[in-house]
């Protein structure tokens, strides 16, 4: 299927709340309940204002998936889970890829396999780690880029 890939809208950002907490709770089995309500007021009052953010939309114009992106950094990218696996997430990093050129970095949770395994299939390598997350939470991140 063909997703329409577009900027986001103000008017969609409790949608991509919604979306991000259903993918979160669906593949992050790593986080407790109280992480996930932090980070889920990170997100719904700062993290969607502070990146460009680019939605997937289905045939009717719902929002399936989106993309966050701060420069060549893939801040944020969550698909319903409803459209896991079917190469939603793909098309919003080709789409970055296109705009931004090949030089993408992405963190990954390190206990999060099938990210890591979604942005190695795609091509990113790992060149780092840290111990601790962006919001100093002892969630290892690994620190990916894309080769060119």
């Amino acid at each position: 299927m063909n997703w329409q890939l577009a900027q986001a809208e103000p008017h969609e950002h409790e949608r991509l709340v919604d979306i991000w907490e259903r993918a979160v709770r669906a593949t992050h089995h790593f986080l407790a309940e109280s992480d996930i309500q932090f980070y889920h007021r990170i997100v719904r009052d700062e993290a969607l204002g502070a990146v460009e953010l680019w939605v997937a939309r289905d045939a009717h114009g719902a929002p399936v998936g989106f993309m966050g992106l701060d420069g060549e950094r893939i801040e944020m990218l969550f698909v319903d889970p409803d459209y896991h696996g079917q190469r939603i997430g793909s098309e919003l990093i080709r789409h970055a890829e296109r705009m931004k050129g090949p030089g993408l970095e992405v963190d990954v949770n390190e206990q999060n396999e099938g990210a890591y395994a979604f942005y190695s299939r795609y091509g990113f390598v790992q060149t780092g780690r840290s111990e601790m997350d962006g919001s100093g939470k002892p969630f290892p991140l690994l620190h990916m880029k894309l080769r060119s």
